[in-house]
């Protein structure tokens, strides 16, 4: 017998998790691990140490970041948006944005396409 399709991947299913446990910071860098990557959504859990940054960008589908730990600052288009723990943003399709960690910070990004 086959077993199931995995949809989700590098984290334990059926299982009590804390989201800022799957991720790790590492000094001076952008720490991602990729949970599902299809043609409809995209879940990446991300570490930023502080002052790191992904620049300006479009993408295709609608992007959802949910701060995790610490505080981001997200811009979308001219506006800057400045979040913390439990808050969240949606980054629209085809709106130039990008994300800056003022210190350090987690943050899931789920993309719908």
């Amino acid at each position: 017998m086959d077993s199931p399709k995995k949809i989700m991947k590098n984290i334990d299913q059926a299982k009590i998790l804390k989201l800022a446990d799957l991720v790790v910071y590492q000094e001076g860098q952008v720490v991602s691990k990729t949970l599902v990557q299809n043609p409809n959504v995209s879940i990446t859990l991300f570490a930023f140490d502080g002052g790191e940054e992904i620049s300006t960008h479009a993408s295709h589908g609608d992007a959802l970041v949910y701060v995790i730990d610490g505080k981001a600052q997200i811009t979308i288009g001219d506006e800057k948006f400045h979040l913390q723990a439990g808050e969240t943003i949606v980054m629209p399709a085809e709106v130039p944005h990008a994300v800056l960690a003022p210190e350090p910070m987690k943050f899931m990004l789920t993309v719908v396409f």
